[in-house]
């Protein structure tokens, strides 16, 4: 499988534009789609709020790549059960 990433933009009727073509066969597609960064704050205060909500971890890597990112999210849940995950995303996935 391939994935492609595009670049669009949500209407104001909230359809989503496709602002590039796709050299795809046609068919049924699944899509995710997530705000651009510069786009998802709208005022400082929304910065401030989701700074002290989400304070930096200190993570130590080998990948520098990766710090700031491992830095940026949250801690796993005690409570996690990576095979319920996994079943529940293969449920969704199958149908079943």
């Amino acid at each position: 499988m391939q994935a492609y990433k595009l670049r669009g933009k949500i209407d104001a009727t909230g359809n989503l534009v496709v602002l590039e073509a796709v050299n795809m066969p046609p068919g049924d597609v699944e899509i995710i789609v997530w705000p651009v960064a510069d786009a998802v704050v709208s005022s400082p205060e929304l910065v401030v709020e989701s700074q002290e909500a989400n304070p930096k971890r200190k993570v130590k890597t080998k990948i520098k790549a990766l710090q700031a990112w491992f830095e940026n999210t949250q801690p796993v849940p005690p409570d996690f059960d990576a095979e319920e995950a996994r079943w529940e995303a293969l449920k969704e996935k199958h149908n079943l």
